[in-house]
């Protein structure tokens, strides 16, 4: 499918966020994937690759994941500074925070006639975290986690609520978990700590350990891994097929 690009603005709890929205130019109405972006927020890799799944039949939102603390509009480049103030803004915005940006878009897609109502979750890095916390959301059918950050380890500020790893009893639908097992972030101990907890669980999930470096879908730079990442990719699409 041909898809159309736009942004919408939506009022969250802790101030306004930008959205891109990628979607079918197709007539009908298609299922919704949360795409959540790396600390860079919406770079071209991002972008391109929101538009990659919305070409599969499906609207896609990608959120301005750190709204609060940068002006509307804002890309960090994928550099030294850049990664210094995405971090820093990792650790300042807590979960809570990202929660109620998920709820935003929940009721975002609720009033839209093009959308189906079925709601999916896909994030990369700080974005892997963020949709495997998006799965908490009962409305979420499915989330795609890549190398998701932080919830073995529970680093980022929850605010008045818990830390992921301590919520996930409460996931509903089926989860996708891939690693790359050259990851410095997410080391095999922390891997192991949230397998163990998933089986212990018997969480509807599956899980994939690449031989790939953190970061390996983005397309742009050295640690991009193409086969790997149409492989990854596929495993995404059958994931969404299936529940959404």
């Amino acid at each position: 499918m041909t898809i159309e690009k736009s942004s919408v603005d939506l009022t969250t709890a802790t101030g306004t966020m930008r959205c891109g929205i990628f979607r079918p130019t197709r007539t009908g109405r298609f299922p919704v994937v949360i795409f959540y972006s790396e600390i860079f927020q919406i770079t071209e890799p991002i972008a391109r690759t929101a538009a990659f799944l919305a070409g599969h039949g499906y609207v896609v939102v990608v959120p301005e994941v750190f709204h609060e603390l940068n002006p509307i509009g804002t890309v960090l480049g994928y550099d030294d500074a850049g990664k210094d103030k995405g971090n820093a803004d990792k650790f300042e915005k807590v979960l809570t925070a990202h929660d109620s940006d998920t709820e935003a878009i929940v009721e975002w897609v609720d009033r839209q006639e093009g959308c189906s109502g079925e709601i999916g979750a896909w994030g990369v890095c700080l974005g892997g975290h963020l949709a495997l916390r998006a799965a908490l959301h009962p409305r979420v059918k499915a989330a795609a986690c890549f190398y998701a950050t932080d919830v073995h380890s529970g680093t980022i500020p929850e605010g008045n609520g818990a830390q992921t790893f301590d919520r996930l009893a409460e996931i509903q639908g089926e989860i996708l978990m891939l690693w790359g097992r050259q990851d410095p972030h997410v080391p095999v101990e922390g891997r192991q700590r949230i397998y163990q907890r998933f089986t212990e669980l018997d969480l509807n999930f599956t899980w994939h350990e690449l031989n790939a470096q953190h970061a390996f879908l983005r397309d742009e730079g050295d640690r991009y891994d193409p086969e790997l990442a149409m492989l990854a990719q596929r495993l995404v699409l059958d994931l969404f097929h299936r529940a959404l």
